[in-house]
């Protein structure tokens, strides 16, 4: 059975997936910053395995949140997992009043968030070399 916890501080098992899956498997370096102390943390798990996680927290305009460090674990890709992420993400964006869920998504992710609604705006940047795209959406 799979079950999301939200927490308001960057829980060991949030840390774990970001660090497998951002550290481990991409090389990023810098993938715990003083957002997390900000952000609002999901967890997904499998029983009480850690299975994806995200964090949200409020843009620089009122009714706007910014999503990252969607992450999911290798046993989990490709089962829908990370859409169940985003979908709850969505959820506690509405729940803290939020209208408009940007990210900035690697380019190579872009299409995952097309598919839920996301639409590109801005430049190409880069991220410790990786390029991302700005995406948003229209929630409620």
């Amino acid at each position: 059975k799979m079950d999301f916890k939200v927490y308001d501080y960057l829980s060991e098992s949030a840390k774990f997936v970001r660090q497998t899956v951002f550290v481990e498997e991409q090389g990023f370096v810098n993938e715990l910053d003083e957002t997390d102390n900000i952000a609002t943390h999901i967890v997904l798990y499998d029983e009480k395995k850690p299975a994806a996680a995200c964090r949200i927290f409020a843009g620089e305009k009122s009714g706007e949140f910014i999503l990252g460090r969607l992450a999911v674990m290798k046993d989990y890709r490709g089962k829908n997992v990370g859409s169940m992420v985003l979908a709850e993400a969505e959820k506690c964006v509405l729940a803290k009043g939020g209208k408009i869920l940007m990210l900035h998504s690697q380019c190579r992710a872009k299409d995952f968030y097309a598919k839920s609604g996301y639409t590109e705006f801005g430049e190409i940047g880069y991220d410790e070399g990786c390029p991302h795209i700005w995406m948003k959406k229209q929630l409620g």
